[in-house]
């Protein structure tokens, strides 16, 4: 085989641009490598900067500083919601109490409805009877008398003759004679007559009532009176 050798100079430029053709792969190879390098390491710095939150003036992460502000809006949503029940609850109770007051009223109403009214006092017709009855109406009229004053002096007058009448004194002869039950004159009862009793001399209790009356006008009591007057 024929022997073909190539000038030195030849050699040595191939050999050279071989040389220099493996620094340029070498050199292509790290500029890919740093190009990938930093695509690879951003991970981390993203991981890490994920890890790391930003933290707010009072030395707490911003997050944590939001959750805290929505623990503290639901904290007040609960207790407004707890203080609008209270306060419903306390009105709720305020109407049951009037209710109950109103309801309470009502049946003192129906129970003072329903008792029966005290019936009005009676009195006998009878002597007793009508002079009991004059008392008590001497009584709410602060006429004084009692009832041995006015018994006495009926029993002396008209000896519990409702309808007694004069017809020989004074009184008779100048036309106005003494009737009933403490002989009073017509002029003396009209004078004396007591509100609410009958405008009738010969009724017991009208005349027992205006001679008391008038008793009392002239001698302080029906009691002080002892004989005729």
């Amino acid at each position: 085989m024929p022997n073909f050798s190539l000038p030195r100079t030849v050699r040595i430029t191939r050999a050279h641009k071989i040389s220099a053709a493996l620094v340029a792969s070498a050199s292509c190879a790290a500029a890919l490598a740093m190009t990938a390098a930093p695509s690879n390491a951003a991970a981390p710095a993203a991981q890490a900067s994920a890890l790391v939150k930003p933290v707010g003036t009072d030395g707490l992460p911003v997050a944590a500083n939001d959750k805290s502000a929505q623990d503290k809006g639901q904290d007040n949503a609960v207790a407004a919601s707890i203080s609008d029940h209270l306060k419903v609850t306390g009105i709720d109770k305020q109407g049951h109490a009037a209710q109950q007051a109103a309801n309470r009223s009502m049946e003192r109403k129906e129970i003072v409805q329903q008792a029966p009214k005290s019936a009005p006092k009676t009195y006998t017709n009878n002597l007793d009877g009508w002079i009991r009855e004059a008392l008590d109406i001497m009584k709410s009229k602060d006429i004084p008398g009692s009832y041995e004053g006015l018994h006495r002096n009926i029993i002396r007058e008209s000896s519990g003759n409702p309808y007694a009448i004069n017809n020989w004194d004074i009184n008779a002869r100048n036309g106005i004679p003494s009737k009933g039950l403490l002989q009073v004159i017509q002029p003396t009862f009209d004078t004396y007559h007591v509100k609410g009793t009958a405008h009738d001399l010969y009724d017991p209790v009208a005349n027992i009532t205006a001679a008391a009356n008038y008793a009392a006008h002239r001698y302080g009591s029906i009691d002080n009176v002892n004989s005729a007057y």
